[in-house]
């Protein structure tokens, strides 16, 4: 109602101050007041000329931005503006000679976002969601190393905009399969919605977008056209490190979302705390909702990757081949399907059955194989107590000392992750019990997914362990 247009100009400001920063919010907008609201116009008066182009010129995406937000994509933003500190007190600077309104250059600049989908031309991307419809769930390979993270992407792709994961976070290596994942999210999304607006994009990509905006003067438009999203998916976020425009930009987009409900997930190979040359305000809201690890796949998942993926292209691949793939291939699951693709691709050109040393051919021309010994208990306790610079027998005694501990429960953990050693057996070789063994597994399982020092000590002593 009419009425009520006062309160919601205060939520705009609240918006621009949240954006913007309490210092500048104060400068530029605190002695700003709502005049009126009639037929869709928004009439507001500012304390000099300067204010009115500093609008224009500085803050004309925030401000627009949240005149979309609060009043609607039909608003119309005027000006008065007056002088304050003159002879007589406050005095009114006339434009054109005859009215007092200053028009705006925000006028209807608000629907522009929605018209950007149909309008925006050839520099602007046309609604696309830009999925890859073979990355879905179904054919995403889970097992213990990832499950937790496949988890967290079912619930958020089952009710994004009721997602306690707001923004997912996602960071592991090259090549774990991070990509996969998100992009699976968006798939979901728009199998249980056709009209969910989800776009998948590329740090690099937006990156160029904006840049190209930039140049065609259409940045409002940019900026309006990713707030339109109801899942907006950014891949390798650590393209935008050191890009102070960029960011920049990605802040009220990201903001608008945020508040909006709308569901963000992003995808990087380091941890937020870790990406450079952004700022501060950006990298605390990446931590807002959800940072998750994706590790390299264990044992046991490269060899139903490797299955997997050799039933997708009509092979069969002996147990001998597929243990020898993945005791090799350890460190993403690119590698993998690479292995299995030089397989079937050396296959046909040979007309030759699928064996051992055929496969062996094909491992040693896609990754660094060293002649070594089968990895084994012994081999785990060693690293593990050099890791943590202490004597292996301590492991095997009754003591509790934290570093002792912790070592001890590594070892549970890699044992079951790297070799074939059921729990009794890791139980008996650590002298204690079953349900010991695999409440070490799971703390240490607990442990990765919330303590990145952690995770990297356990990759470091794997890391040795296989090389």
């Amino acid at each position: 109602m009419n009425e009520d247009y006062q309160i919601k100009w205060h939520k705009c400001q609240e918006f621009i101050r949240d954006n913007i920063g309490e210092t500048r919010y104060n400068t530029w907008f605190s002695k700003t007041y709502a005049l009126s609201y009639n037929d869709d116009t928004l009439t507001i008066e500012v304390p000099t000329h300067y204010y009115y182009e500093q609008y224009e010129d500085v803050f004309y995406n925030v401000l627009s931005s949240a005149i979309l937000k609060v009043f609607g994509p039909d608003t119309r933003l005027n000006y008065r503006v007056r002088m304050i500190g003159a002879a007589n007190g406050d005095v009114t600077l006339p434009h054109s000679g005859k009215s007092t309104i200053v028009g705006s250059k925000l006028d209807n600049a608000t629907t522009r976002g929605v018209a950007a989908q149909n309008q925006a031309g050839a520099r602007m991307p046309s609604f696309n969601s830009q999925l890859n419809p073979a990355l879905n769930f179904e054919n995403y390979c889970v097992g213990d190393s990832n499950r937790l993270a496949n988890t967290i992407a079912q619930a958020i792709s089952a009710s994004p905009r009721n997602s306690d994961f707001n923004p997912f976070f996602l960071y592991g290596d090259v090549g774990v399969g991070k990509t996969h994942l998100v992009q699976a999210i968006g798939i979901r999304v728009r199998e249980k919605n056709a009209l969910a607006k989800v776009y998948y994009t590329t740090a690099r990509q937006f990156q160029h977008l904006y840049a190209e905006a930039t140049i065609s003067k259409k940045v409002p438009d940019f900026i309006n056209w990713f707030m339109m999203m109801d899942l907006l998916i950014i891949d390798d976020l650590q393209e935008i490190s050191n890009k102070v425009k960029t960011s920049e930009v990605l802040f009220p987009i990201f903001n608008h979302l945020h508040q909006s409900g709308k569901q963000l997930v992003f995808a990087c190979d380091r941890p937020p705390r870790e990406l450079e040359g952004i700022a501060d305000r950006l990298i605390d809201r990446f931590k807002w909702g959800l940072t998750e690890r994706l590790p390299r796949p264990d044992a046991t998942l490269r060899k139903e990757i490797l299955k997997f993926k050799a039933r997708n292209n009509g092979l069969e691949l002996p147990e001998e081949v597929i243990d020898y793939i993945a005791n090799n291939a350890v460190n993403s699951v690119r590698e993998l399907e690479g292995i299995v693709m030089g397989i079937l691709t050396r296959s046909i050109s040979l007309n030759a059955p699928i064996t051992l040393s055929l496969a062996q051919e094909v491992v040693r021309n896609t990754v660094k194989v060293k002649d070594k010994k089968p990895i084994n208990f012994d081999m785990i306790v060693e690293a593990t107590a050099e890791a943590y610079n202490i004597n292996p027998d301590v492991i095997f005694s009754k003591s509790r000392v934290r570093d002792i501990a912790d070592a001890r429960q590594v070892i549970m953990y890699l044992s079951n992750k790297l070799t074939s050693l059921s729990s009794t057996a890791i139980g008996h070789k650590l002298n204690r019990q079953h349900a010991t063994v695999l409440h070490g597994i799971s703390s240490v399982k607990d442990r990765i997914s919330i303590a990145p020092d952690f995770a990297r000590t356990i990759d470091t002593i794997e890391a040795n362990v296989l090389n």
